[in-house]
Formats: structure tokens, C-alpha cells, sequence
């Protein structure tokens, strides 16, 4: 049952089988593995029609992770799955209508669930400063630069790459909800996204602010970039504008490590 535990201390117990990319297991597959597992005659056959089972709906369902544990041999010998839990990718919930009939609130950060209403990305972290971000790839690189600094990213927020003003407004307040928030990094490229509907946004949700605005750090490369800076340098508000992600990075750490 404590596959984790095993697979550090006796790997060689532990056997991977790549599904092809047909989306069904090979028939010597499927033999290998019920060699590993050691199923002969019926159980052989009931194993095969399992594993089967699984995959199907690992496919039909848009999961991630699909796992029976544990899966028992009962005294008459027949299989028996005694528990399983399965992890389905958010982004396909559109067409699991099923599954998506089982969404808790509840059951995660209030931050994330204002976010998902807003159709931001948003995965709420243990540090101090916020990140806005065009791009998952973009909001890794900027989470680790603040990391190599010696920061530490308080959120991760994906505006995505057509995000409006009153987007970017929802999100910036949704950032600030978080107290352990001290600072924002802002780092975008306006590809789609126009950085003067970005900075419209960050001086909208600067507005509705109550309370002291924290320090705020802005790059900012691509459409209307210029426009963008002119209307944050006009702002009035706590922001420094940065040519590179480095600078930025480095600036917003050590301005939250100043305010400690």
C-alpha cells in the first residue's frame, strides 16, 4: 500500500509500462505485467479485463492520475479494488459535466475560487510576494528569479495572453487578498495582450484598494509598451517600472526584505 516508500527503497519492485500512444496496452504488455502481479487462469483474465477498465476511463474522464490502492486477491480468488482515487484535469471540465457537478468551494483556497470566477489561474503559495503573470511558462521563470534573489513567490497567477482591464483589476485585487502579500512582481510580454489594457488594469485595482498599496514592481515588453509605462509613470501609485525580469525581480525582493 506505501508504493511511495517502496519505490525509494526496493525500485526494482516497482514496473512502469508506458501507454502507446493509441490510448490501449499491447497485448505483450499486458502480459508482462500480469507476470509481475503473478495472475494466472481466471484471475489472469479478470486482472487483463481491470487494467483494461482502467484505462478507458482515464481516457473518457481527462485524468491525470487514476490509482487503485489497494487492490486485494480475496480468499476465493477473485480481485477486489478496496479503494481508488482518481485526479481529472480542470481544464477538460468543460465536457465532464458529471464531474463537474462535484465542485466543492469548500474544499479549497478562497483565493483560488474567486480566480476560477474570474477565469484566472491562480495556486496560492507560502511567500510574500505576489506574481502577476502572461504565460505558465512565464510564471515559472518569474517565481524561479525571485527564488534565485532569495524571495519567496506568495501566489501564482496567470492572467493569460487576452486578458481585459477589469481581468487584470480581479486579479490584482485577488493577489492582495492574500495577507502575507508585502509586494507585487508584475512581468508580462504583450504578445496578445496589450500592456496598456495591463497597466489600466493594475492602476483600476490599485483604486479599489483600502488600505497602504504595496510595493509594486512592473516589466513590461511588447504591445503599446510605451503607453503602458506613460500611464503607470502618470499613476501617482508605489510603482517602479523595470527594463529587464531580473531587475524586477531583484528590486521587489529587496524592497520586501526592507519592509520586514
Amino acid at each position: 500500500m506505501d508504493i511511495e516508500k517502496v519505490a525509494e527503497e526496493e525500485p526494482e519492485k516497482v514496473l512502469f509500462i508506458s501507454l502507446p500512444q493509441e490510448g490501449t496496452f499491447r497485448s505483450y504488455q499486458l502480459l508482462r505485467l500480469a507476470k509481475v502481479m503473478d495472475w494466472k487462469d481466471e484471475l489472469l483474465l479478470e486482472g487483463i479485463k481491470m487494467i483494461k477498465s482502467l484505462v478507458k476511463v482515464f481516457k473518457d474522464y481527462d485524468a491525470t492520475l487514476l490509482e487503485i490502492n489497494p487492490l486485494v486477491k480475496t480468499s476465493d480468488g477473485h480481485l477486489v479494488a478496496l479503494d481508488a482515487k482518481i485526479t481529472v484535469d480542470e481544464n477538460a471540465l468543460y465536457r465532464q459535466a458529471l464531474i463537474k457537478e462535484f465542485y466543492d468551494p469548500t474544499q479549497i483556497h478562497s483565493n483560488e475560487v474567486l480566480a476560477l470566477e474570474h477565469g484566472l489561474a491562480y495556486i496560492a503559495l507560502d511567500g510574500n510576494i505576489g506574481c502577476m503573470v502572461n504565460g505558465a511558462g512565464l510564471a515559472m521563470a518569474t517565481m524561479d528569479v525571485i527564488h534565485h534573489f532569495g524571495g519567496n513567490a506568495a501566489n501564482f497567477l496567470d492572467v493569460g495572453g487576452s486578458a481585459t482591464k477589469e481581468k487584470i483589476a480581479e486579479g490584482f485585487k485577488i493577489i492582495l487578498a492574500d495577507p502575507k502579500v508585502k509586494a507585487i512582481l508584475v512581468n508580462i510580454f504583450g504578445g496578445i495582450m496589450n500592456c496598456q489594457t495591463l497597466a489600466e488594469g493594475i492602476i483600476d485595482g490599485a483604486k479599489n484598494l483600502k488600505g497602504q498599496m504595496p510595493f509594486i514592481a512592473v516589466r513590461m515588453e511588447g504591445t503599446n509598451v510605451e503607453e503602458g509605462k506613460r500611464l503607470l509613470n502618470e499613476s501617482n501609485l508605489n510603482i517602479i517600472i523595470a527594463d529587464t525580469m531580473m531587475d524586477a525581480a531583484s528590486a521587489i525582493v529587496k524592497k520586501t526584505a526592507e519592509s520586514r
